[in-house]
């Protein structure tokens, strides 16, 4: 919105308005909006959750385990909390970004359609009283059916380089940088399982006072960081990666927002936490991560830098094949992350702990780019 306000409209009249033309001037002013957005109204959307009586149930198991360890209890602790970070990234979304690129309205669209899905999911299982909340095929039904509209939409109508080989289905490898295999139709499946797939990693991570958003942090901002790389012709042909203008404006935004969202929340999130973002936000974060790596053509960078996300996600597949194969389980618990806290790890121990192997995965997904 200040792009067109101040920069198309005002620049002849007052020229330092020229600086709103800047991705990365608008990208931190993203990041600081969100997170003045989120921080402002934390206490009063922590105040109406509990007013409303919208509290977290804890497994057992779990609840035990983080009674010897650190002595808390978290049931009743609010939760729904995802709506302050979608609400955050939309504002500052719609102030910072240029509202004529179509990518920006796939974005909110994604967000939005994958934050009501889990915000469904929470209202059936704190408000209506039911455990489970959504059916299991019907809440990977509806993630599906959402990641196959900005699948085919991508294929039908994505942004295309001018290139002979570099195209909207392409793929990006790390590591093989001179091997860009074109999935033609493929694009569409894969897209999918990739959008869905990062919305379920990032709700199962989601399990402890500031895992999730802590390690969302740092994925979105390295996505934010390659996402600005790919809007510049020098940078990416220096780095050898996709040179996607339009995409790059749009992700640079909107992982900004994200970050400066996140780290609001985490105010409110970090231990002991005072709110949880439930299936509302996780739902939301992991398909905009996903949706974001498929737009700028770093779907495999997604897999290093959230390698957190993967490993959560494989522990609960190999618990649940190991014990209705064998009837053994791997792991104490699954996802990962109950494991340690059934080993004796304090909470605030594993977290910590996680943001460094992410920290690490960042430096790691970077120095890719390099790579020929």
């Amino acid at each position: 919105m200040f792009y067109h306000l101040l920069y198309e409209n005002l620049v002849d009249t007052f020229s330092p308005f020229n600086i709103f033309r800047y991705i990365s001037f608008r990208a931190i002013y993203a990041t600081a909006t969100a997170l003045l957005i989120s921080w402002v109204l934390g206490p009063f959307m922590i105040a109406k959750l509990k007013q409303l009586h919208i509290g977290e149930h804890i497994q057992e198991e779990v609840a035990n385990a983080q009674q010897n360890t650190e002595n808390q209890n978290k049931a009743g602790i609010p939760t729904m909390g995802g709506v302050l970070i979608i609400i955050s990234v939309l504002i500052s979304v719609v102030f910072w970004s240029r509202l004529d690129q179509p990518y920006i309205y796939l974005m909110v669209l994604t967000t939005l359609w994958f934050g009501g899905l889990g915000f469904l999911d929470d209202y059936n299982k704190l408000v209506k009283q039911q455990s489970l909340g959504l059916r299991g095929w019907h809440k990977i039904g509806l993630q599906t059916l959402g990641a196959l509209a900005i699948a085919v939409y991508l294929y039908q109508w994505g942004t295309a380089h001018g290139g002979d080989v570099v195209t909207r289905t392409s793929l990006s490898l790390p590591f093989f940088k001179e091997l860009n295999p074109n999935l033609g139709v493929l694009f569409i499946p894969f897209a999918t399982l990739v959008i869905v797939g990062a919305s379920n990693a990032v709700n199962l991570t989601d399990g402890m006072d500031g895992l999730a958003i802590g390690c969302t942090l740092f994925v979105a901002g390295t996505l934010g960081i390659v996402g600005y790389m790919t809007s510049h012709n020098e940078i990416a042909a220096y780095l050898n990666i996709f040179h996607l203008p339009i995409s790059g404006e749009v992700t640079a935004i909107f992982c900004s927002a994200l970050v400066g969202a996140g780290i609001g929340f985490l105010w409110y999130n970090g231990h002991p936490a005072q709110v949880f973002m439930g299936d509302t936000g996780s739902l939301a974060l992991g398909a905009t991560l996903g949706t974001v790596a498929v737009l700028i053509k770093q779907e495999f960078l997604l897999l290093i830098v959230g390698a957190i996300f993967v490993a959560e996600t494989l522990s609960v597949i190999i618990q649940v094949w190991s014990f209705r194969t064998f009837g053994k389980r791997v792991f104490k618990m699954s996802p990962i992350h109950y494991h340690f806290l059934l080993s004796g790890w304090k909470e605030s121990k594993v977290v910590i702990r996680f943001w460094i192997v992410g920290f690490i995965l960042v430096l790691i997904a970077l120095s890719t780019l390099k790579l020929r």
